[in-house]
C-alpha cells in the first residue's frame, strides 16, 4: 500500500471518529441535557441554548480544520509520487538527465538534490568503467595481434627454418612479457581499490632509493644519451614500504627517460619541505598537452596516441605511482610546459607522520 494511501487512510480515520465524538456531544448538549432540565424543572433560558450552539459550533471546527489539513498533507506528499515516478524511469542509458527539482528547499527538494549528486557521480563512474574497458581491450588486443601474426607467419615457413622460428618466439616472448605487465598492473589496481594490498610500515632511508633510482636512470639514458643529474640527495626518513616506493620511483624515471628526446636532459632531487620529503624529477621533451594534464593519473591515459605507438608501456605506470603516494599519506602531481620541460613533484610525510593504513 502506498504511503499516500496509509496516510489518507489513517487521517480519514481521525475525521471519523471525530465526527462521531462531535454528533455524540451535539446529541448530549441538545438532547439529553434539554431533557434533564425538562425533568428536573430548570429554565432554559434563551442564552443557554445559545452558549450550546456556539460550543456545538466551536467543536464543528475540528473536522474542518482536520479535513483540510489531510489535503494540504495530500499535497505535500504528491512530489514524493512525483519523485518516485522519475527515479523509476533512471537507466543506465540516461543518468545524464537529472530529476526535477521545484528550487523549494524542503525536504523532498534537498533529498532530490542529494539524489542528483549520486546519480552524477554515477554516470561520471559508468564512463570511466566505459573508458577503462575501451583501452584495456586496445592494449591487450595490440600485443595479441602481433602475436597472432608472428604465429601465422611461422606455420607457412619450412618447418626446417629453425632461425627465424627462434626470430619469432623472442618477438612472441616480448609481447608475452608486455602482456603480463598490463595484467599485473590491473591486478595491483583492482586490489588497491579493494583495500586487498598490505603494504608495510617500516622506516625507509629516501635517500638511498634516489640514489639506486639516479644509477637506474643513468643505465635507461645510455640508449638515447640523455643527461641524467642528481641535484640534490637530502637524508630524510618516511615510514612505508621499501618494495613500493622502490617501484614509485622506478616507474618516474622509466617515464622520464621514455618520454623525452635524445640528448635531452633529466634532473632528480631529493629534499625536507617542512614535515615532508619532497622528490622532484624533471625531463625535457614533448610535455603532457594541455588538454591530457588532467587526466595523466587515470588509468590507460598515455597522451599523442600517434606517439604513443613507438614508445613501450601501458598506460598504468602513473595509476600505480598515484595510488603508492596516496597509500604513504603522500601526494604526486605533474606540472607540464608543453615543449619545454615536465616536472613530477612527488610529497610523503616524514618517519611518524606517514599514514598509518594502506590503501
Amino acid at each position: 500500500m502506498k504511503l499516500r494511501t496509509q496516510l489518507a487512510l489513517g487521517y480519514g480515520g481521525i475525521v471519523a471518529l471525530c465526527l462521531l465524538l462531535l454528533g455524540l456531544l451535539g446529541y448530549h448538549e441538545l438532547c439529553t441535557e434539554a431533557r434533564i432540565r425538562e425533568q428536573l424543572g430548570v429554565a432554559n433560558f434563551p442564552d443557554t441554548k445559545w452558549g450550546d450552539y456556539i460550543e456545538v459550533g466551536a467543536y464543528a471546527v475540528i473536522p474542518v480544520v482536520l479535513f483540510a489539513g489531510w489535503l494540504l498533507m495530500r499535497r505535500n506528499l504528491a512530489p514524493v509520487e512525483r519523485l518516485t515516478k522519475a527515479i523509476a524511469q533512471v537507466e543506465v542509458q540516461n543518468l545524464q538527465i537529472l530529476l526535477p527539482r521545484d528550487q523549494s528547499l524542503d525536504e523532498v527538494d534537498q533529498l532530490t538534490a542529494v539524489l542528483n549528486s549520486m546519480i552524477t557521480r554515477l554516470d561520471g563512474s559508468f564512463q570511466q568503467i566505459r573508458e577503462f574497458t575501451l583501452h584495456a581491450s586496445h592494449e591487450l588486443k595490440t600485443p595479441l595481434t602481433v602475436m597472432r601474426g608472428e604465429l601465422e607467419i611461422a606455420l607457412k615457413d619450412e618447418p626446417h627454418d629453425l632461425a627465424a622460428h627462434h626470430e619469432v618466439f623472442h618477438s612472441l616472448l616480448a609481447e608475452v612479457a608486455r602482456l603480463t605487465k598490463i595484467v599485473d598492473g590491473l591486478t595491483l589496481l583492482t586490489k588497491a581499490d579493494a583495500g586487498m594490498v598490505q603494504l608495510e610500515r617500516q622506516p625507509v632511508r629516501l635517500a638511498e632509493l634516489v640514489q639506486e633510482s639516479f644509477e637506474d636512470a643513468r643505465i635507461l639514458a645510455e640508449a638515447r644519451s640523455v643527461r641524467v643529474r642528481l641535484a640534490e640527495c637530502a637524508n630524510v626518513t618516511v615510514r612505508g614500504d621499501r618494495h613500493r616506493l622502490r617501484q614509485l620511483f622506478l616507474n618516474l624515471v622509466d617515464n622520464a627517460i621514455k618520454y623525452n628526446c635524445d640528448g635531452g636532459d633529466v634532473t632528480l632531487a631529493l629534499r625536507r619541505v617542512d614535515d615532508d620529503a619532497e622528490f622532484t624529477i624533471a625531463n625535457t621533451g614533448d610535455g603532457i598537452p594541455l588538454d591530457l594534464q588532467a587526466r595523466v593519473f587515470d588509468r590507460f591515459v598515455r597522451g599523442d596516441e600517434a606517439r604513443n605507438q613507438a614508445i613501450d608501456g601501458s598506460g598504468l605506470g602513473l595509476t600505480i605511482v598515484q595510488w603508492i603516494a596516496q597509500a604513504h599519506g603522500g601526494t604526486i602531481q605533474l606540472e607540464s610546459e608543453p615543449g619545454l620541460v615536465t616536472t613530477a613533484i612527488l610529497r610523503l610525510p616524514l618517519t611518524e607522520a606517514a599514514a598509518p593504513s594502506a590503501g
